[in-house]
């Protein structure tokens, strides 16, 4: 009798899921960069009362509360978000910008943060990988887990030698499709946040990876908070679902 009604609650769960997910028009990846971390706690609380679970990308960032977004301050935030089933990967430690690469395989960049912002230097693969895993040594110092095998690189410039550098270390570059913009980073005059949200909601579709920032320093009029609930609703109004990368075919 106990093992009729299990299988019955067996039978009961998979059909809730597979209506579940016949009820989904398409699925939105919505991911998160690091950034000032003024929006932190705000994402945080909108995606557990939506039920809805992101990507982040991490890098060691200058936050508003005069920290860095992987100080051991932030272990608490960060623990929270794995708990909660969050995907995460790699934005560069330092925040690296691209700049070109060379003949040899290695790569020129200029980090924003660290001993060495705003200097260019040229890399090999080797240390190009050795700045991706940076991240993910400190993040399980400040959680137990490992990132994600997935990295994103600042402003989204990828190239050759570093996707070839990626690869030699077991990472593979997400980017963000074109109606992912979040123009989170545009002037607020010239893109409102309203022309913003319509676009997305107008032009995203099944399998878009989205990109905001966990805040933005130079827009005068944030994208957020004004902009990720009316974009949640109005995407699950139109019947899409969301998941992490990890669901998506191109990272699983």
């Amino acid at each position: 009798m106990v093992r009729a009604a299990a299988t019955a609650a067996l039978l009961l769960a998979a059909a809730s899921i597979a209506h579940a997910a016949d009820a989904c028009k398409g699925t939105i990846y919505l991911t998160f960069d690091t950034g000032s971390q003024s929006q932190a706690e705000l994402i945080a609380d909108t995606l557990r009362r939506h039920h809805v679970k992101a990507t982040f990308f991490l890098a060691n960032e200058k936050t508003v509360r005069g920290d860095w977004s992987l100080d051991p301050a932030w272990a608490d935030y960060w623990k929270a978000r794995v708990a909660e089933g969050h995907a995460f990967g790699s934005h560069t430690f330092d925040h690296v910008y691209f700049q070109r690469d060379e003949a040899d395989g290695r790569i020129v960049v200029k980090p924003q943060f660290g001993a060495h912002a705003g200097q260019k230097q040229t890399w090999t693969q080797q240390q190009y990988c050795d700045e991706l895993r940076r991240v993910d040594t400190r993040f399980v110092q400040l959680t137990g887990r490992h990132l994600d095998p997935i990295f994103r690189t600042p402003g989204g410039h990828s190239s050759p030698n570093i996707l070839a550098a990626a690869k030699s270390c077991g990472y593979r570059h997400a980017g963000w499709a074109p109606a992912g913009f979040s123009g989170d980073e545009t002037s607020s005059d010239k893109f409102p946040n309203a022309v913003l949200l319509k676009r997305a909601l107008d032009n995203l579709k099944d399998g878009d990876i989205f990109m905001a920032h966990m805040g933005i320093w130079s827009r005068k009029d944030p994208w957020m908070p004004a902009n990720l609930e009316p974009l949640i609703s109005g995407l699950e109004r139109k019947g899409f679902c969301f998941a992490t990368l990890r669901e998506h075919p191109d990272y699983r």
